[in-house]
């Protein structure tokens, strides 16, 4: 039976590479996927998926009004879809996480969707909010803090300092963002020296 998975982590605990890994194993096998990623995220091009050791797939954009239940439907009667792979789902809105259901609950094709649960305010995205509504199983992809403590937040850094204001989405890497524990995010201690 199909189901939605919800795969969650801070950032740099191998998301993307995780995603990248499922497509290849699929594919292995003479399977089709479906991959997608919203249009927000063009830190490496539009419609690239790229780890940050460096592999790299292409995938669909999904822009804010797109309707992934269409673009499956019209991709599957192309050739037969297996799995749907969502790379930054967080940054999904509330239709296109139903959207994925229907895919499950409908076509019975599982869906595994990657992401952030939350931002540098320690709030959560709509996405994320959605697909912990929505996922029939939500698994945490762990990954460490400087310390060695597990990172359960993620710190927008500028000039060196954690600012916990501004807008929710500003596309980066490891220039501005990094992973902590909630202890060091909370005394913003970035690095054992700062």
């Amino acid at each position: 039976m199909a189901q939605l998975y919800y795969r969650y982590s801070t950032m740099n605990a191998g998301k993307s590479i995780e995603l990248i890994k499922v497509a290849y194993n699929y594919e292995e096998r003479g399977k089709n996927v479906l991959t997608l990623i919203p249009a927000v995220d063009d830190r490496y091009g539009q419609g690239v998926i790229t780890s940050r050791i460096g592999v790299q797939r292409e995938a669909t954009v999904v822009n804010e009004d797109t309707n992934i239940l269409e673009l499956f439907i019209r991709e599957n009667e192309k050739k037969k879809i297996d799995c749907v792979l969502v790379d930054e789902c967080q940054f999904l809105k509330k239709h296109h996480v139903l959207e994925l259901v229907e895919i499950v609950d409908s076509f019975e094709v599982p869906v595994l969707a990657y992401g952030l649960k939350n931002d540098f305010r320690n709030e959560m995205f709509e996405g994320s909010y959605y697909m912990l509504i929505y996922a029939d199983k939500i698994e945490e992809i762990k990954t460490i803090c400087w310390c060695g403590r597990k990172a359960t937040m993620v710190a927008r850094v500028v000039d060196g300092k954690i600012v916990k204001q501004g807008r929710q989405v500003l596309i980066g890497g490891n220039d501005m963002y990094v992973s902590l524990c909630r202890k060091h995010y909370n005394d913003g201690r970035i690095a054992p020296d700062r």
